[in-house]
C-alpha cells in the first residue's frame, strides 16, 4: 500500500516514514499542501495522512482538492483538538481524525481500519449486493429480484455509486455535492435529499425506514451493506 504523508514538521515526517516503511508500506512525503497535491496526481496513493496547518495549501484545501477526483481514505493528523476543527475536516472529506501528540499504535490501527474499509473500492469494479438489489459497477446496471433492471437517472446512479463504493463509511454531503456538481453547489443539500429519496423508493424494502441508504443527521450519508 502506498501512503502519502503531508506535514510541515520534518521530525514527524521522518518518524512516520521510518515507522511505516518498517511495516511494509510505500511512503511518499510532502511538506506543504501544493506539493502533496502534485504528488497525489502523479503517484495516486492508496491512503493519505494529512496535517491541517501546512503552507501554500493547507490541509483542508488539500482534502477538498483530493475529493474532486479520488475517494482514497484521508486520515487527518493534527494538533488542532477543537470539535469545530474536526467537523470541518470531516465535512471537507476526511475519513478519520487523530490529535497530536498521537499514540503510534493507535495511529497504525486507524490506518489498518481505513485500508480494510477502502479495499472494495480498489481494483476492478465489483458487484455489490444488498437485500434483493444487485449493483454491477462495471456495467452500471442495477437489478432487483422479481423486478429486473431498475432504471436510474444519471445523477441517481452517481449518488448510488459513490455510496456503494464506500461501504460502511460516512460520506459527507459536501463530498457528494462536489464530486457530482462541483464546488459551486457545496451548500445545495436539497439536491441530495431529493435523489436519496428517489433511490430509496426504487431500492429500499421500506423507503420510509431505510435499511441500506442511511442519513447521518447533519453530516452526510452512509451505505450499510448486509452483515457478512
Amino acid at each position: 500500500m502506498k501512503i502519502l504523508v503531508a506535514d510541515d514538521d520534518p521530525q514527524i515526517l521522518r518518524a512516520l516514514r521510518i515507522t511505516l516503511r518498517a511495516r511494509g508500506y510505500t511512503v511518499l512525503t510532502a511538506t506543504d499542501g501544493a506539493d502533496a497535491l502534485a504528488q497525489a496526481a502523479a503517484q495516486r496513493p492508496d491512503l493519505y495522512l494529512v496535517d491541517l496547518g501546512m503552507p501554500r495549501l493547507d490541509g483542508l484545501g488539500l482534502i477538498r482538492s483530493l475529493r474532486g477526483w479520488t475517494q482514497a481514505p484521508v486520515l487527518v493528523v493534527s494538533g488542532r483538538a477543537g470539535s469545530d476543527d474536526k467537523v470541518e475536516a470531516l465535512d471537507a472529506g476526511a475519513d478519520d481524525y487523530v490529535i497530536k501528540p498521537f499514540d503510534l499504535d493507535e495511529l497504525l490501527a486507524r490506518l489498518r481500519a481505513l485500508a480494510r474499509r477502502s479495499a472494495p473500492a480498489e481494483g476492478d469494479a465489483p458487484v455489490v449486493t444488498f437485500g434483493d438489489v444487485t449493483v454491477d459497477l462495471a456495467l452500471r446496471l442495477v437489478t432487483r429480484a422479481g423486478v429486473g433492471a431498475v432504471h436510474l437517472t444519471p445523477t441517481e446512479w452517481q449518488v448510488l455509486e459513490i455510496l456503494v463504493r464506500n461501504p460502511g463509511r460516512l460520506v459527507t454531503r459536501q463530498t457528494i455535492l462536489t464530486e457530482i456538481w462541483g464546488t459551486q453547489h457545496q451548500t445545495s443539500a436539497g439536491y441530495l435529499r431529493l435523489y436519496l429519496s428517489q433511490l430509496r423508493k426504487k431500492l429500499e424494502p421500506e423507503p420510509s425506514a431505510p435499511r441500506y441508504l442511511l442519513t447521518e443527521q447533519g453530516t452526510g450519508y452512509r451505505f450499510r451493506p448486509d452483515p457478512a
